[in-house]
């Protein structure tokens, strides 16, 4: 009886502590300028909605002085807001600071990017603490390669579901090397189609593949409970073939965030590059966190905790289950 209070425990806890985080909760607010000539913009404001296509608080306030060109015109764009005007900004945009204000901002991310007439480019993960963005002189490489690897590390670790998938793999696999195995399989695939997905050799709708994702992690957790039922699956046995497959479909998931903030173009390869890179370091730090905390789980405990094993994974296929439903819902429904 004690052990069912556990495994319910940890279930519920799981449920209402993922559920609502809607999976991968990389949805940020984008601001985009594009510079058309000297001291003229093209001003790109993208806001998610909330259910019934309303509207969050969160507004762009530029530097003293700039001037509406052409008013801004908002379009209802898979879940968000696109508004788009051009302003004038005397002196051009260099070393000016443009604000974000709004009730909105304690939930919803704000990423901001500059791009200039000369392919450079300029881009943010704005502090929710103070969301201001300031437009420095155009960055070298070694700014652009930061930027973009702090964007993949805040993305992977954000990206509920992909951990999920991840931690779903940790219950199966047992040995260093079989992890490690594991591990690179994944890295490899989701590295591939986020390469090809980027630069646009292929295009993929992102809604199917958000819900095959989710279908992903409840594949996997039902692996962890036939194993522990004396029945290994597919990836008790090759376990680098299913990270491998799913990986690839994973590796769609982070191009459309990569497609979120946009790359450079005088540096394409480089921030993709960086990028995954980012994504990979974020993946193996929960990697290392998840068999650091097992181990010490273990020592302490001394004795098999079969039951804790069964209620994560159930906890785990419940709410990827759950994703399923909503993923495939917002077929119909995208808002």
């Amino acid at each position: 009886m004690t052990r069912f209070r556990h495994l319910l425990l940890i279930l519920v806890g799981l449920l209402v502590w993922i559920a609502p985080a809607q999976a991968d909760v990389f949805r940020p607010a984008y601001l985009e300028l594009r510079e058309l000539a000297p001291e003229h913009y093209a001003v790109l404001w993208k806001v998610p909605t909330a259910p019934g296509q309303r509207r969050l608080s969160a507004y762009p306030v530029f530097p003293e002085g700039a001037e509406v060109v052409s008013p801004p015109v908002g379009t209802p764009v898979d879940g968000a807001l696109v508004e788009r005007q051009e302003i004038r900004v005397p002196g051009g945009l260099e070393g000016k600071t443009i604000v974000i204000e709004g009730r909105a901002l304690g939930v919803t991310q704000v990423i901001a990017r500059i791009e200039r007439l000369d392919g450079s480019s300029q881009v943010d993960a704005l502090e929710m603490e103070q969301p201001l963005f300031t437009i420095n002189e155009p960055a070298g490489a070694g700014q652009v390669a930061w930027s973009y690897f702090v964007l993949g590390v805040e993305h992977i670790l954000g990206g509920i579901d992909h951990l999920l998938f991840v931690l779903a793999l940790l219950l199966v696999v047992r040995g260093v090397k079989a992890i490690i195995a594991t591990v690179t399989a994944f890295t490899v695939a989701h590295s591939i189609t986020l390469a090809i997905a980027t630069l646009g050799w292929v295009s993929v709708p992102g809604p199917p593949v958000e819900a095959i994702i989710a279908l992903s992690i409840v594949f996997v957790a039902s692996e962890v409970l036939h194993g522990l039922n004396g029945r290994p699956g597919l990836t008790a046995r090759m376990p680098w073939v299913v990270a491998f497959s799913f990986g690839l479909l994973h590796g769609f998931g982070f191009a459309g965030a990569l497609e979120e903030v946009g790359l450079p173009q005088a540096a394409i390869p480089l921030a993709l590059l960086t990028f995954n890179l980012g994504v990979e370091a974020g993946q193996l730090l929960f990697v290392a966190v998840i068999l650091s905390l097992r181990r010490l789980f273990q020592a302490a405990v001394k004795r098999p905790m079969r039951w804790a094993t069964v209620a994560t994974s159930y906890a785990i296929g419940s709410v990827a289950a759950f994703w399923v439903i909503e993923r495939v819902a917002s077929f119909w429904n995208p808002y």
